[in-house]
C-alpha cells in the first residue's frame, strides 16, 4: 500500500524536496510542476511513498520547512496496479496493513474532538435506544445503542492529546465528551418525565428484575477488564485505521446503556439505578482513555521495530 504526496512549495524548496523524495528506496513517481501553484504561488511536487516510511519523510519535510511554507496532503489510492509499487512495498520493512501515519491519528483526534451536531443528535439518539433496551430488558437494543453512539471519538481523542502532550486537545475532548453526556442524558430524562407524567413509564419498569439488560448499572471487576481491552483495541484500530474493528470496541462497553440507565434513574430519582449508572460511566471512561493512551505510547515506542522484527520472523512478502 502507497501513500500519495501532494506538495505545493515555494521555488526555493522545491530541490531539496525532490532530493529528499529522490534519494530513498521507499519513494516513487516523483512529478515536478514548476509554477503550477497559484495560491500559494510555487510549484506542485507529487510522489508516491510506501506508507510505513511516510512518518521519516514527514519529519524530513518538517525540518526542512515543507510543512510550516508549503502545502502537504497525503491520500491513499484505491489500487497501485504496477510492479514498482510492490518493489516498493517490499524494500519498507513491516506490513503496510500495520503501518501508522501519525500525522493522520492527529488529524482525526482533533476532529473527534469538534462539537458537531451530528455527533450530538447520534450520541441522544443512542441515549435513547439504552432507555427503551432498559424498560423492554432487551439485550439486542442494549446492542444497537452502542453501536450507534459516537463516544470513543472523543475517547480516543483524548488519548491521542495524552500521549502527544496535546493538552488542549484532551481538555477539549473530556469537556465534549463530558457535556455532551451530560446534555442527552438531561434530554432523556426529560422525554422520561413525559413519559412518567402519561403513564407510559412506570417505575416498576426502572426497577424490576432485568436479567438481560442488569450488568448496565452494576460494575465490578470485569467492567474496568473490558473497558481496559475494549480501549486498547479502539486506540489500536484508530492508529492503523481498521474501521470495521471499531464496531466491536463499540459494542463492547456499556457506556451508552449506563447513560440510559442513568435517564430513566433520574427521572425517576432512583438511587440506586443513579448510582450504578454514574459508576459504570465513569469506570468505562477512565479505563478506555487510560488504556486507549498506553497503546498509543507503546506503538510509538516500538511498533516500527516490532512491525520489522515481526516481517523477519513470519517472512518476507512475496512480489505477485
Amino acid at each position: 500500500m502507497l501513500t500519495h504526496l501532494r506538495l505545493t512549495l515555494p521555488a526555493d524548496l522545491t530541490d531539496p524536496v525532490v532530493d529528499l523524495l529522490r534519494r530513498h528506496e521507499w519513494s516513487t513517481n516523483v512529478t515536478v510542476q514548476c509554477g503550477a501553484s497559484v495560491d500559494p504561488e510555487g510549484d506542485l511536487v507529487e510522489a508516491d511513498v510506501a506508507r510505513e516510511r511516510v512518518n521519516e519523510v514527514l519529519a524530513e519535510l518538517q525540518r526542512i520547512g515543507a510543512c510550516d511554507r508549503g502545502g502537504v496532503l497525503l491520500t491513499t489510492p484505491t489500487g497501485t496496479p504496477f510492479a514498482a509499487a510492490a518493489r516498493l512495498e517490499q524494500s519498507a520493512p513491516g506490513d503496510p496493513d500495520d503501518a501508522v501515519i501519525w500525522e493522520s491519528v492527529l488529524a482525526e483526534a482533533k476532529a473527534g474532538a469538534r462539537p458537531t451536531l451530528s455527533a450530538m443528535a447520534f450520541l441522544i439518539l443512542a441515549v435513547i435506544l439504552a432507555a427503551i433496551a432498559v424498560i423492554l430488558d432487551s439485550s439486542i437494543l442494549v446492542v444497537g445503542a452502542m453501536v450507534v453512539g459516537p463516544e470513543f471519538s472523543m475517547i480516543g481523542a483524548a488519548s491521542v492529546g495524552l500521549v502527544f502532550g496535546r493538552w488542549r486537545l484532551v481538555l477539549r475532548s473530556l469537556r465534549l465528551l463530558v457535556l455532551g453526556f451530560a446534555f442527552a442524558i438531561l434530554v432523556v430524562g426529560a422525554l422520561s418525565l413525559v413519559g412518567r407524567a402519561t403513564g407510559a413509564i412506570t417505575v416498576d419498569m426502572v426497577t424490576a428484575p432485568r436479567p438481560q439488560t442488569d450488568f448496565i448499572w452494576h460494575p465490578d471487576m470485569w467492567s474496568f477488564l473490558v473497558a481496559l481491552v475494549a480501549g486498547a483495541a479502539g486506540a489500536l484500530a484508530l492508529a492503523i485505521h481498521k474501521t470495521s474493528t471499531m464496531v466491536g470496541v463499540f459494542i463492547s462497553v456499556t457506556t451508552i446503556p449506563a447513560a440510559g440507565n442513568l435517564a430513566l434513574g433520574l427521572a425517576f430519582w432512583e438511587g440506586g439505578e443513579i448510582l450504578g449508572s454514574s459508576e459504570q460511566l465513569a469506570i468505562n471512561i477512565v479505563g478506555m482513555v487510560a488504556s486507549g493512551a498506553l497503546v498509543l505510547a507503546f506503538q510509538r515506542v516500538f511498533w516500527t521495530r516490532l512491525t520489522a522484527m515481526a516481517d523477519k520472523i513470519f517472512g518476507q512478502r512475496q512480489v505477485d
